[in-house]
Protein backbone atom coordinates (compact mmCIF):
# COMPACT_ATOMS: atom_id res chain seq x y z
CA UNK A 1 0.00 0.00 0.00
CA UNK A 2 1.29 3.42 -1.02
CA UNK A 3 0.08 6.97 -0.48
CA UNK A 4 1.87 10.18 -1.41
CA UNK A 5 0.04 13.38 -0.42
CA UNK A 6 -1.72 15.38 -3.12
CA UNK A 7 -3.76 18.61 -2.86
CA UNK A 8 -6.88 16.48 -3.29
CA UNK A 9 -5.79 13.92 -0.68
CA UNK A 10 -3.10 15.17 1.71
CA UNK A 11 -3.76 12.34 4.12
CA UNK A 12 -4.02 12.72 7.89
CA UNK A 13 -2.10 11.71 11.00
CA UNK A 14 -5.13 9.59 11.93
CA UNK A 15 -4.24 7.21 9.10
CA UNK A 16 -1.54 5.97 11.48
CA UNK A 17 -2.98 2.92 13.25
CA UNK A 18 -3.53 3.58 16.96
CA UNK A 19 -3.74 7.38 16.69
CA UNK A 20 -6.77 9.57 17.48
CA UNK A 21 -6.99 13.38 17.31
CA UNK A 22 -9.40 15.82 18.90
CA UNK A 23 -9.68 19.62 19.00
CA UNK A 24 -11.20 22.10 21.42
CA UNK A 25 -11.76 25.59 19.97
CA UNK A 26 -12.73 28.38 22.38
CA UNK A 27 -15.58 30.47 20.97
CA UNK A 28 -14.81 33.42 23.29
CA UNK A 29 -11.65 34.27 21.35
CA UNK A 30 -9.47 32.51 18.81
CA UNK A 31 -7.56 29.95 20.89
CA UNK A 32 -7.78 26.27 21.69
CA UNK A 33 -5.94 22.99 22.07
CA UNK A 34 -5.49 19.72 20.19
CA UNK A 35 -4.77 16.25 21.53
CA UNK A 36 -3.09 13.31 19.83
CA UNK A 37 -4.06 10.15 21.70
CA UNK A 38 -2.35 6.75 21.67
CA UNK A 39 -4.47 4.89 24.19
CA UNK A 40 -2.51 1.65 23.86
CA UNK A 41 0.73 3.57 24.38
CA UNK A 42 3.36 4.74 21.91
CA UNK A 43 7.13 4.95 22.09
CA UNK A 44 7.94 8.65 22.01
CA UNK A 45 10.69 11.16 21.39
CA UNK A 46 10.96 14.94 21.14
CA UNK A 47 13.24 17.54 19.60
CA UNK A 48 13.11 21.19 20.65
CA UNK A 49 14.80 23.51 18.14
CA UNK A 50 13.41 26.95 18.88
CA UNK A 51 15.07 29.08 21.58
CA UNK A 52 11.82 30.03 23.36
CA UNK A 53 9.85 26.81 24.00
CA UNK A 54 6.95 26.17 26.34
CA UNK A 55 6.76 22.46 27.18
CA UNK A 56 5.71 19.87 29.77
CA UNK A 57 7.21 16.43 30.47
CA UNK A 58 9.76 16.50 27.67
CA UNK A 59 12.70 15.39 29.85
CA UNK A 60 11.17 11.94 30.37
CA UNK A 61 11.34 11.38 26.61
CA UNK A 62 15.14 11.39 26.57
CA UNK A 63 16.31 7.95 25.38
CA UNK A 64 18.22 7.35 28.63
CA UNK A 65 15.23 7.99 30.89
CA UNK A 66 12.84 5.44 32.35
CA UNK A 67 9.37 5.80 30.81
CA UNK A 68 9.13 3.98 27.48
CA UNK A 69 5.66 5.01 26.29
CA UNK A 70 3.28 7.96 26.35
CA UNK A 71 -0.48 7.95 26.00
CA UNK A 72 -1.08 11.34 24.45
CA UNK A 73 0.39 14.66 23.36
CA UNK A 74 -1.26 18.04 23.89
CA UNK A 75 -0.68 21.03 21.62
CA UNK A 76 -2.20 24.27 22.90
CA UNK A 77 -2.46 28.00 22.49
CA UNK A 78 -2.34 30.33 25.46
CA UNK A 79 1.44 30.36 25.93
CA UNK A 80 2.58 28.88 29.28
CA UNK A 81 -0.98 29.05 30.65
CA UNK A 82 -2.03 26.60 27.95
CA UNK A 83 0.09 23.83 29.46
CA UNK A 84 -2.77 23.33 31.92
CA UNK A 85 -4.72 21.66 29.11
CA UNK A 86 -2.55 18.56 29.56
CA UNK A 87 -3.98 18.13 33.06
CA UNK A 88 -7.43 17.67 31.55
CA UNK A 89 -6.12 15.09 29.09
CA UNK A 90 -4.47 13.18 31.94
CA UNK A 91 -7.76 13.13 33.85
CA UNK A 92 -9.72 11.94 30.80
CA UNK A 93 -7.29 9.08 30.14
CA UNK A 94 -7.15 8.08 33.83
CA UNK A 95 -10.94 7.79 33.92
CA UNK A 96 -10.64 5.23 31.12
CA UNK A 97 -7.93 3.17 32.79
CA UNK A 98 -5.19 4.32 30.43
CA UNK A 99 -1.71 4.96 31.75
CA UNK A 100 1.59 3.77 33.18
CA UNK A 101 1.11 1.13 35.89
CA UNK A 102 2.31 2.62 39.19
CA UNK A 103 1.00 -0.30 41.32
CA UNK A 104 -1.73 1.75 43.02
CA UNK A 105 -3.24 2.99 39.77
CA UNK A 106 -2.48 4.06 36.24
CA UNK A 107 -0.73 7.33 35.47
CA UNK A 108 -1.28 8.67 31.94
CA UNK A 109 1.88 10.18 30.45
CA UNK A 110 0.94 13.26 28.40
CA UNK A 111 3.72 15.63 27.31
CA UNK A 112 2.67 19.00 25.92
CA UNK A 113 3.87 22.04 23.99
CA UNK A 114 2.29 25.47 23.64
CA UNK A 115 2.33 28.38 21.23
CA UNK A 116 1.90 32.10 21.91
CA UNK A 117 -1.40 33.45 20.57
CA UNK A 118 -2.04 36.08 23.24
CA UNK A 119 -1.88 38.97 20.74
CA UNK A 120 -5.00 37.66 18.96
CA UNK A 121 -8.07 38.63 20.96
CA UNK A 122 -8.50 38.78 24.76
CA UNK A 123 -5.40 37.17 26.28
CA UNK A 124 -7.32 36.40 29.48
CA UNK A 125 -9.07 33.59 27.57
CA UNK A 126 -6.73 30.60 27.22
CA UNK A 127 -6.95 26.79 27.23
CA UNK A 128 -7.27 25.13 30.65
CA UNK A 129 -7.81 21.62 32.00
CA UNK A 130 -11.44 21.65 30.90
CA UNK A 131 -10.30 22.47 27.36
CA UNK A 132 -7.89 19.52 27.32
CA UNK A 133 -10.63 17.22 28.60
CA UNK A 134 -13.04 18.46 25.92
CA UNK A 135 -10.46 17.89 23.18
CA UNK A 136 -10.13 14.27 24.34
CA UNK A 137 -13.91 13.89 24.30
CA UNK A 138 -13.85 14.99 20.66
CA UNK A 139 -10.99 12.68 19.65
CA UNK A 140 -11.51 10.14 16.88
CA UNK A 141 -9.78 8.39 14.02
CA UNK A 142 -11.60 10.56 11.47
CA UNK A 143 -9.58 12.86 9.16
CA UNK A 144 -8.32 15.80 11.18
CA UNK A 145 -10.11 19.16 10.98
CA UNK A 146 -7.65 21.84 9.82
CA UNK A 147 -7.22 25.60 9.82
CA UNK A 148 -8.70 27.84 12.55
CA UNK A 149 -9.35 25.05 15.04
CA UNK A 150 -7.72 23.65 18.16
CA UNK A 151 -4.18 24.80 18.76
CA UNK A 152 -4.27 26.63 15.43
CA UNK A 153 -7.29 28.81 16.24
CA UNK A 154 -5.25 31.88 17.23
CA UNK A 155 -2.09 31.15 15.26
CA UNK A 156 -0.52 33.81 13.01
CA UNK A 157 2.51 33.68 10.69
CA UNK A 158 4.93 36.27 9.32
CA UNK A 159 5.22 38.48 12.40
CA UNK A 160 8.85 39.48 11.94
CA UNK A 161 7.83 42.90 10.56
CA UNK A 162 4.99 43.35 13.04
CA UNK A 163 1.77 41.54 13.89
CA UNK A 164 -0.17 44.14 11.87
CA UNK A 165 1.57 42.81 8.73
CA UNK A 166 1.09 39.13 9.60
CA UNK A 167 -1.34 36.55 8.21
CA UNK A 168 -3.47 33.79 9.67
CA UNK A 169 -1.74 30.56 10.66
CA UNK A 170 -3.52 27.38 11.68
CA UNK A 171 -3.22 23.65 12.15
CA UNK A 172 -2.76 21.09 9.39
CA UNK A 173 -2.17 17.40 8.84
CA UNK A 174 -0.72 15.12 6.18
CA UNK A 175 0.50 11.55 5.85
CA UNK A 176 2.72 9.36 3.69
CA UNK A 177 2.41 5.59 3.26
CA UNK A 178 5.18 3.47 1.70
CA UNK A 179 5.06 -0.32 1.53
CA UNK A 180 2.32 -0.50 4.14
CA UNK A 181 4.01 1.74 6.74
CA UNK A 182 2.49 5.17 7.43
CA UNK A 183 3.99 8.36 8.84
CA UNK A 184 1.65 11.26 9.58
CA UNK A 185 2.05 14.74 11.00
CA UNK A 186 -0.09 17.29 12.83
CA UNK A 187 1.38 20.82 12.79
CA UNK A 188 0.16 23.99 14.53
CA UNK A 189 1.93 26.80 12.70
CA UNK A 190 2.42 30.10 14.53
CA UNK A 191 5.78 30.89 12.95
CA UNK A 192 7.73 34.12 13.05
CA UNK A 193 8.75 33.51 9.44
CA UNK A 194 6.89 32.89 6.19
CA UNK A 195 5.35 29.58 5.15
CA UNK A 196 6.73 28.59 1.76
CA UNK A 197 5.95 25.83 -0.71
CA UNK A 198 8.51 23.09 -0.01
CA UNK A 199 9.02 22.30 -3.70
CA UNK A 200 8.97 25.76 -5.32
CA UNK A 201 9.92 28.10 -2.46
CA UNK A 202 6.95 30.34 -3.29
CA UNK A 203 5.67 32.26 -0.27
CA UNK A 204 2.18 31.02 0.66
CA UNK A 205 1.59 33.08 3.80
CA UNK A 206 3.69 35.40 5.91
CA UNK A 207 4.70 38.99 6.34
CA UNK A 208 2.92 41.46 4.07
CA UNK A 209 4.17 44.77 2.75
CA UNK A 210 3.27 47.81 4.84
CA UNK A 211 0.28 48.57 2.60
CA UNK A 212 -0.95 45.01 3.26
CA UNK A 213 -1.46 44.27 -0.42
CA UNK A 214 1.41 41.92 -1.24
CA UNK A 215 3.81 39.38 0.24
CA UNK A 216 6.98 40.94 1.55
CA UNK A 217 9.06 37.71 1.24
CA UNK A 218 10.82 37.80 4.59
CA UNK A 219 13.99 36.01 3.51
CA UNK A 220 14.68 38.40 0.68
CA UNK A 221 13.63 41.41 2.76
CA UNK A 222 16.13 40.54 5.49
CA UNK A 223 18.89 39.96 2.92
CA UNK A 224 18.10 43.36 1.39
CA UNK A 225 18.83 44.86 4.78
CA UNK A 226 15.30 45.57 5.98
CA UNK A 227 15.35 45.61 9.77
CA UNK A 228 12.85 43.40 11.62
CA UNK A 229 10.53 45.14 14.06
CA UNK A 230 11.28 44.79 17.79
CA UNK A 231 10.10 41.36 18.94
CA UNK A 232 8.91 40.04 22.26
CA UNK A 233 10.81 36.78 22.75
CA UNK A 234 8.73 33.62 22.66
CA UNK A 235 5.74 35.09 20.83
CA UNK A 236 6.04 32.61 17.94
CA UNK A 237 6.29 28.86 17.65
CA UNK A 238 5.48 25.91 15.42
CA UNK A 239 4.60 22.80 17.39
CA UNK A 240 3.49 19.39 16.26
CA UNK A 241 3.47 15.63 16.34
CA UNK A 242 4.79 13.14 13.83
CA UNK A 243 3.50 9.58 14.28
CA UNK A 244 4.13 6.25 12.63
CA UNK A 245 2.81 2.71 12.93
CA UNK A 246 6.36 1.39 12.51
CA UNK A 247 8.09 -0.31 15.43
CA UNK A 248 10.49 2.18 17.07
CA UNK A 249 12.92 2.14 19.93
CA UNK A 250 13.03 5.21 22.14
CA UNK A 251 16.30 6.29 20.53
CA UNK A 252 14.75 5.91 17.07
CA UNK A 253 11.73 7.97 18.14
CA UNK A 254 14.11 10.74 19.19
CA UNK A 255 15.92 10.61 15.83
CA UNK A 256 12.58 10.69 14.01
CA UNK A 257 11.65 13.90 15.84
CA UNK A 258 15.03 15.36 14.86
CA UNK A 259 14.53 14.44 11.20
CA UNK A 260 10.98 15.79 11.22
CA UNK A 261 12.35 19.31 11.77
CA UNK A 262 13.79 19.09 8.24
CA UNK A 263 10.18 19.42 7.11
CA UNK A 264 9.85 22.70 9.02
CA UNK A 265 13.08 23.94 7.44
CA UNK A 266 11.64 23.25 3.98
CA UNK A 267 8.32 24.98 4.64
CA UNK A 268 9.14 27.90 7.00
CA UNK A 269 11.71 30.65 6.39
CA UNK A 270 13.27 31.75 8.69
CA UNK A 271 12.73 28.89 11.14
CA UNK A 272 14.11 27.85 14.56
CA UNK A 273 14.77 31.47 15.48
CA UNK A 274 15.54 33.00 18.87
CA UNK A 275 11.90 34.10 19.02
CA UNK A 276 10.37 30.70 18.13
CA UNK A 277 9.89 27.69 20.39
CA UNK A 278 9.69 25.09 17.61
CA UNK A 279 9.01 21.67 19.15
CA UNK A 280 8.14 18.36 17.48
CA UNK A 281 7.16 15.10 19.17
CA UNK A 282 7.48 11.66 17.53
CA UNK A 283 5.27 8.66 18.30
CA UNK A 284 5.61 5.03 17.25
CA UNK A 285 2.56 2.81 17.80
CA UNK A 286 4.28 -0.29 16.39
CA UNK A 287 1.05 -1.64 14.90
CA UNK A 288 2.63 -2.20 11.48
CA UNK A 289 4.83 -4.73 13.34
CA UNK A 290 7.97 -3.78 11.46
CA UNK A 291 10.49 -1.02 10.86
CA UNK A 292 11.41 -0.29 7.22
CA UNK A 293 14.60 1.52 8.25
CA UNK A 294 15.31 4.96 9.62
CA UNK A 295 16.41 6.38 6.28
CA UNK A 296 12.95 5.85 4.82
CA UNK A 297 11.10 6.84 8.01
CA UNK A 298 13.10 10.06 8.32
CA UNK A 299 12.35 10.96 4.69
CA UNK A 300 8.66 10.25 5.21
CA UNK A 301 8.57 12.29 8.43
CA UNK A 302 10.13 15.37 6.83
CA UNK A 303 7.73 15.10 3.90
CA UNK A 304 4.65 14.77 6.12
CA UNK A 305 5.72 17.69 8.33
CA UNK A 306 6.43 19.98 5.36
CA UNK A 307 3.06 19.25 3.81
CA UNK A 308 1.15 19.49 7.10
CA UNK A 309 2.71 22.93 7.63
CA UNK A 310 1.49 24.01 4.21
CA UNK A 311 -1.96 22.59 5.00
CA UNK A 312 -2.02 24.65 8.21
CA UNK A 313 -2.04 27.93 6.26
CA UNK A 314 -3.92 26.74 3.19
CA UNK A 315 -6.84 25.61 5.35
CA UNK A 316 -6.84 28.74 7.52
CA UNK A 317 -9.50 31.43 7.20
CA UNK A 318 -9.06 35.19 7.49
CA UNK A 319 -9.73 36.66 10.92
CA UNK A 320 -10.53 40.10 12.33
CA UNK A 321 -10.57 40.43 16.11
CA UNK A 322 -12.81 42.70 18.17
CA UNK A 323 -9.69 44.77 18.85
CA UNK A 324 -9.30 45.47 15.12
CA UNK A 325 -6.41 43.14 14.24
CA UNK A 326 -6.95 41.78 10.71
CA UNK A 327 -5.14 38.63 9.60
CA UNK A 328 -5.82 37.68 5.96
CA UNK A 329 -5.31 34.08 4.92
CA UNK A 330 -3.32 32.33 2.22
CA UNK A 331 -6.39 31.97 0.02
CA UNK A 332 -6.71 35.76 -0.08
CA UNK A 333 -3.36 35.92 -1.87
CA UNK A 334 -3.54 32.71 -3.91
CA UNK A 335 -3.05 33.16 -7.64
CA UNK A 336 -5.73 31.57 -9.88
Amino acid sequence: MQHLPTPEDPGSITRVAGIEVGHFTDTRRPTGCSVVLARAGAVAGVDVRGAAPGTRETDLLHPSNLVEQVHGIVLAGGSAWGLEAATGAVRWLEERGVGFDVAVGRLPIVPAAVLFDLLVGDMRVRPDAAAGYAACEAASMAPVAEGNVGAGAGAAVGKIFGIQNAMKGGIGSASVTVNGVTVGALIACNALGDVVHPDTGAVLAGSRTDDGQAMRDTRRALLRGEAPRPLLAGTNTTIGVVATDAVLTKAQAHRLAVAAHDGLARSINPVHTMSDGDTLFALGTGLAQRNPGMMLLATMAAEAVALATVRAVQAASALTTAEGLHLPCARDFARP
